[in-house]
């Protein structure tokens, strides 16, 4: 069960070796969290990032999970909730692509909408219905601030990030009053591998920035989280910028 201030003590990762998602463990580790699972393509990156976990006093075990298998999700997660309740899920999976690769190869752009959009939406339903049977937890789900309003610099990504925040967005409705919590964080630019080489965006962030934003809002049960928050303001501006304006911005 979570603690007083609403925080963890078990957590399952979708995206194990993500870096917001691992810098996220990382600290909930240092306050309260005892039990974590991994869930991610079997790799040596992903038993590097459990034993990272395991060095701080956790209890990490890895788990086989593929986003673009959601026939398969149903049973890879329902092994994990039958060993006991979990109080957080993170879905942390996702890619980037590259957009003007995929734009010439929409197969490529298929695969970031299958990863980014339906994988989320079969693992958030399947993780929402267990922690709904259990009766209590949070489901917190990454977004982006690129899913806001489609840029032509990336509008395959963004586009598939506006989808999952909808969806998120939708789902923290129906579970209102079940006891489960739905919390849907915007990040900006965040410096890590996926952003490597690319160049950094106005307000960029970190992985470590990131997981503190994830820790005040599970503590004040947030539905919506930006980061950093300043976003809020800019992103509320940028959806009013009309079109034809819009089009001519560097972005």
């Amino acid at each position: 069960m979570k603690d007083a201030f609403g925080l963890p003590q078990s957590l399952l990762i979708l995206g194990g070796t993500s870096e917001i998602a691992l810098a996220t463990a990382r600290r909930l580790i240092t306050r309260r969290t005892r039990a974590v699972w991994l869930a991610g393509r079997p790799s040596p990156r992903l038993e590097q990032a459990a034993e990272g976990l395991r060095a701080l006093g956790a209890d990490v075990r890895t788990v086989a999970f593929d986003a673009l298998d959601p026939e398969s999700h149903e049973a890879v997660l329902g092994k994990v909730f039958a060993e006991g309740d979990v109080d957080m899920v993170l879905l942390a999976f996702g890619i980037l692509g590259d957009q003007a690769r995929d734009e010439r190869e929409p197969a490529n752009a298929v695969r970031v909408a299958q990863t980014n959009y339906t994988g989320a939406v079969s693992a958030g339903l399947v993780s929402a219905r267990a922690l709904q049977t259990q009766g209590h937890g949070s489901l917190v789900v990454l977004s982006s601030v690129a899913g806001e309003r489609a840029r032509r610099s990336n509008f395959i990504y963004g586009s598939s990030k506006a989808g999952l925040d909808a969806f998120a967005q939708g789902l923290g409705d129906a579970l209102h009053g079940t006891g489960v919590h739905v919390m849907v964080v915007r990040p900006g630019f965040v410096r890590s591998r996926m952003t490597a080489g690319l160049d950094e965006a106005p307000l960029a962030t970190t992985p470590e920035a990131v997981a503190a934003a994830v820790e005040g809002g599970l503590r004040r049960r947030a539905e919506t989280v930006w980061v950093p928050g300043a976003l809020r303001l800019v992103m509320s501006a940028m959806r009013h910028v009309p079109r034809a304006v819009f089009r001519r911005l560097p972005v």
